[in-house]
């Protein structure tokens, strides 16, 4: 298990003290003696559509901003702060690519350890385009069809590889 010690943190954010490290719920964690705040790191949950078409290939996008520039991946994002996963899903997926979806079952859920300084519960939803144009934009440069089983490469994520690999054992139907 990654480190749950944030080194963000050494003043208290309600007080301004010194924080200490205590022991809380089996895990070192920065706390303030003074106000009795206590800081769980906690991961960040992000969300990516699955979108098949009607040969069984997975809509992929390859990444143009942030980490993994030039990688290919399941189009996804953060959910905000306030937003229904379902909503973080579909306007994540139309942000990316253009298109509209209906949000359909959960297919999968992973804890992503890839970038050990921002470690999120990734959920990954079945998608049935609704309506909109493929257009790559946001962090996207380009939005191409694949077989679940003959990916692109370089892939960003690991995660994204096990679920294109459960897809394929699966036969790529939407769930």
């Amino acid at each position: 298990m990654p480190d749950s010690v944030s080194p963000d943190y050494r003043y208290c954010p309600r007080c301004g003290a010194a924080l200490d490290t205590k022991v809380r719920g089996g895990l070192p964690r920065p706390s303030c003696a003074s106000c009795g705040f206590v800081h769980f790191r906690n991961p960040a949950v992000g969300v990516a559509v699955v979108v098949l078409d009607e040969q069984g290939r997975v809509l992929l996008g390859r990444r143009s901003a942030g980490g993994n520039v030039g990688e290919w991946c399941i189009p996804c994002g953060y959910v905000e702060w306030g937003e229904d996963i379902r909503d973080a899903a579909r306007r994540e997926f139309e942000e990316e690519t253009g298109l509209v979806v209906r949000i359909g079952e959960v297919c999968t859920v992973h804890s992503n350890f890839h970038n050990p300084a921002s470690l999120t519960v990734g959920i990954w939803f079945y998608g049935t385009v609704t309506g909109g144009q493929t257009v790559a934009s946001d962090d996207l440069d380009q939005v191409e069809w694949f077989a679940p089983e003959e990916p692109p490469e370089p892939l960003a994520f690991p995660t994204d590889r096990m679920v294109l690999a459960d897809l394929a054992r699966r036969g790529a139907t939407a769930g």
